[in-house]
């Protein structure tokens, strides 16, 4: 484990833009957890506390109801990071179990699942997941997390199958089922480490797609407008005519920029990764 951190390391030291990504994730996952117990939305309830331009007071300025943007963005980060961890999370697990499982098996089973796979890839997602998201109407992390996963399994199942099918001739797999290990001791200790690095890659990103689409259904209105997040900003500044008049263009730009940069990192970050668990691509 030393030795991963240490090439990660030197690999980002290497790389400044996979650096600046590793930096602003820290970043961002500082604020999300430790933010919401120092920042504190509070309302003026003044009619000249609202769209007050920056200031050293408040650095990005009010919206209509007098409240620090700022402060919102903060408090905004630890529900749209939650949500795209909880997706992910939900995300690579059933992909990957189901990936490794089909492919080792082989047969009937993974006959089935294959077609149950290829049907999940036809649903267009995001009108599914709009849909489901106005039915259920919940805005709890878990439901949330839950919806946005509902078909973004598939793909990665399929790919981990294939790389599971290649991997199963291999001398280390005769070896393990010579030795009569159980089905869960062959995914978990021989499969899973030598898919681990396309995981990885694909958790990484997979969070910046469900964060993508958690805002989405914010900005729709699909999702209830409770609380306070950067999807919900982007949705009331949008309802206030921030397309229309420059007073609450702040508050429409402050939270698109907060989700580009995240996103931004992100991808640098990954950047680092295939350096990491791929040595031909690594910065000399």
């Amino acid at each position: 484990m030393s030795d991963f951190f240490r090439d990660l390391w030197r690999i980002l030291w290497a790389d400044k833009s996979a650096l600046v990504g590793a930096i602003l994730i820290v970043c961002y996952g500082l604020v999300a957890i430790f933010g919401p117990m120092f920042v504190h939305l509070r309302t003026f309830g003044q009619q000249d506390g609202t769209y007050l331009p920056p200031s050293s007071k408040h650095l990005l300025g009010t919206d209509t109801l007098g409240q620090d943007i700022l402060a919102e963005i903060i408090v905004g980060t630890r529900p749209i990071m939650e949500v795209g961890l909880l997706a992910a999370t939900i995300t690579t697990f059933v992909g990957v179990v189901i990936g490794l499982v089909t492919g080792y098996q082989g047969g009937w089973v993974d006959v089935v699942v294959m077609r149950i796979v290829d049907i999940a890839l036809t649903i267009p997602g995001l009108p599914l997941i709009i849909v489901i998201a106005a039915v259920i109407h919940s805005s709890n992390p878990f439901v949330l997390a839950a919806i946005l996963s509902v078909t973004g399994w598939a793909g990665l199942a399929r790919a981990v199958r294939s790389q599971a099918i290649s991997l199963r001739t291999m001398d280390f797999m005769a070896a393990a089922r010579i030795q009569g290990l159980p089905l869960h001791n062959i995914v978990g200790r021989q499969l899973l480490p030598n898919v681990g690095p396309y995981v990885a890659i694909h958790f990484l990103l997979g969070i910046t797609g469900a964060i993508y689409a958690e805002v989405g259904l914010f900005l729709l209105g699909v999702a209830p407008l409770s609380g306070t997040n950067w999807g919900i900003m982007i949705n009331l500044a949008m309802s206030q005519g921030a397309l229309y008049t420059s007073k609450s263009m702040l508050y429409l730009l402050a939270p698109m920029a907060s989700i580009v940069v995240l996103q931004v990192a992100f991808v640098f970050f990954s950047r680092a990764l295939d350096s990491l668990f791929n040595p031909r691509l690594r910065v000399q």
